[in-house]
């Protein structure tokens, strides 16, 4: 870089610190700057390509305390004006800016700046070159290599496969086949991952990722990690209250205390009886639904007809007139 360059560009406000700037401030600021420019993140983008080397540029003189102290006795002296070249072969021309400041670089006239040390062909010095894989800017921006594409799948699996855990099968084309281990307490619709059997790439395979389907149940029915099952009572047990058995994810039964006048579909919750996950385990959530007999037999119906009548002071419908009120 050409001195006169050095006096036109005013470094630090390039890398938005004070001209006093810590070491430490100027790198914190080429740091989170280089991220935001850095071509890996912006490719095809020759705006944020010219601002990652002048961000590189202004770093490489302000890290450096001789080029730093160069450069600010520079813009002291000459500040931001222009200075014309001197003729040709240095005869018969005006004094170039070369020539006023080109003891400072050790070089004579018309010398351009030397190369400063540690820098390499990422445009990043050493100790920022891991944070885009040391990717290069000399010759032409090299990307990093990147790996293949992911591959997607789908596949349906049981309703107890979700709960328990399961391995499917994938054949490809050449009639190879990939296992897929499906986890225990997967929901309908998440996906799974299975590194390295994607498409291939410079930087390595990518994954295949595939979407499970749960097929729905006849009993269970699934709501978050709780499981939620329908239960027929019978009257008498509604009315009176009973212990009644129930059916579980694992096959055994578990009992539950029906409460004296349970009304049909109000819910009871059996704790810890649900799915099973690494975060913990879901409830069973018990609907009653009260069983209300299709025939009865003579002695039945008298029983019935004798409950209405001694049941006959209980309007259950005694206060809908209130709540219909618009």
């Amino acid at each position: 870089m050409a001195s006169q360059d050095w006096a036109e560009k005013d470094f630090y406000k390039i890398l938005g610190v004070a001209k006093d700037a810590s070491d430490a401030d100027i790198k914190k600021s080429y740091r989170k700057l280089a991220r935001k420019y850095h071509p890996d993140t912006n490719a095809g983008d020759a705006k944020a390509e010219k601002t990652f080397k002048d961000i590189s540029e202004a770093y490489s003189v302000l890290s450096n305390k001789e080029d730093r102290e160069q450069y600010d006795a520079i813009r002291a002296m000459g500040g931001g004006a222009r200075f014309s070249a001197g003729g040709a072969g240095g005869q018969g021309g005006p004094t170039g800016f070369e020539d006023v400041f080109g003891d400072l670089f050790g070089g004579g006239r018309g010398g351009a700046r030397r190369g400063t040390p540690g820098f390499n062909g990422s445009g990043l010095p050493p100790e920022f070159a891991d944070l885009f894989g040391g990717g290069g800017f000399g010759g032409g921006y090299q990307p990093a290599p990147t790996k293949g594409a992911d591959r997607s799948a789908s596949t349906s699996i049981s309703f107890g496969g979700s709960i328990n855990g399961t391995k499917i099968a994938f054949r490809e084309p050449s009639g190879d086949t990939i296992d897929v281990r499906i986890p225990a307490g997967i929901k309908d619709g998440q996906k799974v991952r299975v590194k390295g059997k994607g498409q291939s790439g410079a930087a390595g395979p990518g994954d295949l990722v595939v979407t499970v389907n749960v097929k729905p149940h006849d009993f269970f029915m699934r709501d978050g990690d709780n499981i939620r099952i329908h239960v027929p009572v019978t009257f008498p047990e509604a009315a009176l209250g009973a212990d009644i058995s129930v059916p579980t994810l694992t096959g055994d039964t578990v009992r539950v205390r029906v409460p004296a006048g349970t009304p049909s579909g109000r819910t009871l919750r059996v704790k810890g009886a649900g799915v099973k996950t690494k975060k913990g385990d879901g409830d069973l959530l018990v609907t009653i639904d009260v069983s209300v007999p299709q025939k009865l037999s003579k002695d039945a119906e008298e029983a019935v007809r004798a409950f209405a009548a001694a049941t006959a002071d209980g309007d259950p419908r005694a206060t809908l007139r209130d709540k219909a009120k618009l």
